[in-house]
């Protein structure tokens, strides 16, 4: 196999006649006098699993919120599937195919597990006002179709017998579990990951890789993860991004980040952990 040239774009095989499904062009944010992001280029193919790394305050998860349109970038661009998502707010730029967790946990706590999955299913759920307070037959449709789709996708996870439990309930590690199902319900084509791994004991970290798998194969899309258990993004991810005081570093697979000497420096020689900005 070719060796992978860390300044060109990473794309698996499988991706190589395929447009990007993500593109970021000089994408930059200032907090009045602070530069937070500045020139941060990345390239995502329609099924690659990347991670964006990086230590404390080096600004990912600032990156996800400027993608998902939390923040409104002070330059560049974002491109979903070829189109500049300039204009659109955060829940446009979900329907356009944007979801994303969070580090810390945001599930509707008082409601079902099913109920959950089904607000994340509201993207596919096609009724007026009128239709809902007269619950007229097409309500009751599409309310079963969208019932029918989300104990499907609890049983991808074998969450179905859950479907109505309290999410605020369950385990801790199925609470991740079911915040990205229903992230999986908006039907997305990028998949966010903020710190997946948080909190997680080492049978749940391993189990979350299993399933992060699962997406990628099931769902054919691509997705990105903020992470700091290395040991889950070296053995799960395809193409790596490293961020070190909102700029990036290093580019490229797993074994090229581990020896890159920035990083060693930056990043993996401090074996950092927590928060970010």
């Amino acid at each position: 196999m070719a060796k992978h040239d860390p300044r060109k774009p990473f794309v698996p095989q499988r991706d190589h006649d395929k447009s990007p499904v993500m593109e970021c062009v000089g994408l930059g944010i200032d907090f009045g006098g602070l530069t937070a992001v500045d020139d941060f280029n990345i390239t995502i193919t329609p099924t690659e699993i990347c991670g964006l790394i990086g230590p404390n305050g080096a600004g990912k998860t600032t990156v996800f919120n400027l993608l998902t349109k939390v923040y409104k970038p002070t330059r560049g661009k974002i491109y979903l599937d070829g189109k500049d998502t300039c204009g659109l707010n955060t829940m446009q730029a979900n329907k356009a195919g944007l979801a994303r967790t969070f580090q810390n946990i945001r599930l509707f706590k008082e409601l079902t597990v099913l109920e959950n999955v089904l607000v994340g299913l509201h993207n596919e759920m096609y009724y007026n006002v009128w239709g809902a307070l007269f619950r007229v037959p097409a309500y009751w449709r599409t309310e079963k179709i969208a019932k029918e789709r989300a104990r499907e996708m609890l049983s991808i996870f074998d969450m179905e017998d859950m479907a109505e439990h309290k999410a605020g309930s369950l385990p801790y590690g199925s609470q991740r579990r079911l915040e990205i199902v229903r992230a999986l319900a908006t039907n997305p084509t990028v998949l966010l990951l903020d710190e997946p791994a948080a909190g997680m004991n080492p049978n749940e970290t391993e189990e979350l890789m299993e399933n992060i798998k699962k997406i990628n194969k099931t769902f054919k899309i691509a997705i990105l993860l903020i992470e700091h258990d290395m040991n889950l993004v070296m053995n799960i991810c395809e193409g790596i991004a490293v961020l070190n005081y909102g700029k990036i570093i290093a580019k490229g697979t797993p074994a090229e980040i581990q020896r890159s000497p920035q990083v060693i420096e930056a990043y993996l020689g401090t074996g950092g952990g927590g928060g970010d900005a």
